[in-house]
Formats: structure tokens, sequence, C-alpha cells
């Protein structure tokens, strides 16, 4: 077995009339299992009658999420554990703390040790697509399989601590999404849905997908630099890489008029 990753030659400059070509590396996501197919899977490896397995599956399910609301840090077997948080300002006078300084809720996992062992272990295979959409190279890792840790069970979530702004005592940069228009909007990463104030790794792709309303054209700039969007039966996507301090992406999914940095196929 191996971990699929595409690496695709793109333009990552933010400026409009500027172009700077580097290849962008994401892992291939197949798709997305379904429950009933791993407890099947589960049930044929253990024995285990298949109803049985489903009973034990929504069970532990209940359980997670009764403890982890409680605020407990829940074991899941064989995989590592979970624990729910939030991510916060913070303020200097205690008269002023109150819900609104919460800014996104969040699940955190951190995997068992056996966990990050197999995906140290498990190889890499690179392909490699030029901006033609033609495969130039093939590359299989070499790397020294190091895997993160995960969040640090200790690692404060507020932001801002000691009147700094931050990430969280993390170099990671934060991703902060505004959203205006009558239309529809969804920010990516690797195939998984990102909110605002979600951290993201410098150099990460980031993906668009804006359907607006009828006769609208939609815009989106990060640090005030238009992404270029391509349509498609009324959707518009398109994507950019995440730079090396924070950014701010602003989605407006409803301006009139044909906008700049808007493809029309």
């Amino acid at each position: 077995m191996s971990i699929n990753v595409k690496a695709i030659e793109r333009d990552i400059s933010f400026q409009k009339d500027q172009t700077k070509y580097a290849y962008v590396m994401t892992t291939t996501l197949y798709n997305t299992l379904k429950a009933n197919k791993v407890i099947r899977e589960a049930a044929l490896r253990s024995g285990v009658n298949q109803g049985v397995m489903q009973a034990c599956w929504d069970a532990a399910g209940e359980v997670i999420k009764a403890w982890a609301t409680e605020g407990h840090n829940v074991p899941i077997p064989g995989l590592g554990s979970m624990r729910f948080s939030v991510r916060a300002r913070s303020v200097e006078n205690v008269n002023d703390v109150k819900t609104s300084l919460i800014k996104t809720r969040r699940v955190i996992f951190t995997p068992s040790q056996e966990v990050k062992d197999e995906l140290a272990n498990t190889s890499i295979s690179i392909t490699c697509y030029d901006r033609n959409g033609e495969i130039v190279k093939r590359v299989t890792s070499a790397d020294e399989g190091d895997v993160e840790d995960g969040d640090n069970e200790n690692q404060n979530d507020n932001e801002n601590q000691g009147g700094n702004s931050g990430n969280s005592g993390s170099s990671v940069p934060t991703l902060t999404i505004s959203k205006t228009g009558s239309g529809t909007s969804a920010v990516t990463v690797g195939g998984n849905a990102v909110n605002s104030g979600s951290q993201i790794a410098a150099g990460t792709e980031v993906a668009l997908s804006v359907t607006p309303a009828a006769g609208q054209t939609p815009t989106a700039t990060p640090n005030g630099s238009s992404v270029t969007l391509t349509e498609s039966d009324g959707t518009y996507t398109g994507t950019f890489q995440m730079p090396d301090g924070n950014a701010t992406l602003v989605i407006n999914s409803g301006s009139t008029g044909g906008g700049g940095g808007v493809d029309q196929n």
C-alpha cells in the first residue's frame, strides 16, 4: 500500500499581472467510504455477526459523543483519542469575557502510536503533472517518515495570547473566511470542508466552489488578490495557495456584472 500524491504545476502568484509557477502537492482522495461497508468488512475480519457489529458501532459512537460533550478526552480503540475544544480570542479585562469571543468549535483527534507507526511505514508515490495536465515525472518517496503528533493536549487554544497576534502557539497560518452575496460557496482542502478560523499549512492548495444567484458573477480575493474562477454549469471553481502568514478570504457570491478574474467556459 502507498499514499498517492499529486504534484501539479500551478500559478501561485497572488498578483493579477504576474505569474509564478510551482509544483503544489496534494494527496489523492479517492472517495469517502460508507459506514456500512466498514462495518461489513470489520464483521468479516472479526467473525462477528454484522448486526452485532452494527449495534456495537452505534453504541460506541453514542458513548464517545456523550463523554466528549462532558469534557473528556475519549479513547477510540485502535485509533487514538478525541476531544472537543474551541478556538477563541483572549482579552485582558474579565468584564470583556463573553461567548462572542469564541470563533470556532473544534474536534481534536490525536492518533495512537500504532496509527502513527503505520503511517510512518507507508510509502508515498508522487505523480507530477505540468500546467497542461501532462504527466512529466513519477517519484517514490525516500523521506524519513516523520509524523505529526496531532494537537498537543496542553496546547493553549486561545488566540492573541499576551496581546500578540498568532496561531495558538503554532506557526501554522489561520484562514479567515468572509462571505457576502445571495449565492452559496464552499472552501475545501483535500476534499474536506474548511471553516473560518481553520489553521492551514503554508503552501497548501485551497479550493473554492461558488454558485451565485441567477445573473450574478462571484469573486474571491485572498488577502486582496483575485482568484481566477472558472464557470461550468453555473458553478465557479478556483484554487489558491495558502501564504506563509494568516490570510483573509473574501467570497462575494452575488456581485452583478462581469467581475475580473473569471473565465467563462
